[in-house]
């Protein structure tokens, strides 16, 4: 059970907005809230757990609990990690709200078999949906493309591009710099860019609890190395402010994106924070 410290201000805010285009909303780690100006609400990598300490010890707010979400059309998971695809972060948000989860074949095998979703919590089985590279779904207002993500620590890795009249969001998942985003930056014109940022540090190692150097998430050059790619006009760097031993600070990208012609702008938010894309 999750438990909230800080109440339901947040999905309640996201309940009560009505953006002009679509409203985006961080929710801290990967987790993000998407609302188009129809209402249409997808939740992405949603996660409200605390880690397993003492290897991963959450650093932020709680900020919400699943169950306090009424609305909701769509859950996306872009791999099958714990803080993207977690049962009492997720499930209660499909059990309450009838949404659709939509998750590559080995995170729905997390959801489906070892959590059993559907066994521990009021989800039904034609809620789950599975995605793959090359795929493309509408969710009310929103075209999303099934991309391919490279994260060496992830088994199925996918990124999406979600689409809007106002504008067209890419969320990368936990990807580093890949092959492919060179392409996705000459076939998409992406104006808000997700990635994973975060600070080269050591974690227990599962098995022996030892320091052990980790890398899970871009550093400073990579991060812009997939920005650039992707030819982002807004880049959101995300998960630096989670695990302790890999928290970053966003403010040092101001420096490394200088020579490049994209991103063209930083976008640096905060857990609670929203930002728009409008087509104006």
């Amino acid at each position: 059970m999750v438990h909230s410290d800080w109440g339901d201000w947040l999905p309640t805010a996201v309940e009560q907005s009505t953006p002009a285009g679509v409203a985006v909303w961080y929710l801290g780690c990967n987790g993000f809230v998407l609302k188009g100006e129809d209402g249409t609400t997808l939740f992405i990598d949603p996660y409200m757990g605390t880690g397993s300490p003492p290897r991963t010890i959450r650093m932020i707010p709680v900020p919400f609990d699943p169950r306090d979400v009424t609305e909701a059309d769509a859950v996306l998971a872009t791999h099958e990690h714990t803080d993207h695809v977690h049962g009492p972060s997720q499930a209660p948000i499909l059990a309450e709200t009838g949404a659709q989860f939509y998750a590559p074949d080995d995170s729905l095998a997390v959801a489906r078999g070892e959590e059993a979703w559907d066994d521990n919590y009021a989800v039904d089985t034609d809620q789950y949906n599975e995605v793959a590279e090359g795929d493309t779904f509408e969710v009310g207002e929103f075209t999303i493309h099934v991309e391919p993500a490279h994260d060496p620590d992830a088994t199925h890795p996918v990124s999406y591009v979600i689409e809007h009249d106002a504008g067209t969001i890419f969320h990368g998942g936990d990807t580093k710099p890949s092959d492919e985003f060179e392409r996705l930056g000459r076939e998409y014109d992406v104006d808000l860019g997700v990635l994973a940022f975060g600070a080269v540090g050591n974690v227990p190692d599962k098995q022996s609890r030892e320091p052990k150097r980790t890398r899970w998430y871009n550093d400073e050059n990579q991060v812009v190395k997939a920005a650039s790619d992707l030819r982002v006009d807004r880049l959101l760097p995300s998960h630096w402010d989670m695990w302790k031993g890999l928290t970053a600070d966003p403010k040092a990208l101001h420096h490394h994106v200088r020579s490049f012609a994209f991103p063209r702008r930083l976008e640096l938010v905060e857990i609670g924070d929203r930002v728009d894309v409008t087509d104006e």
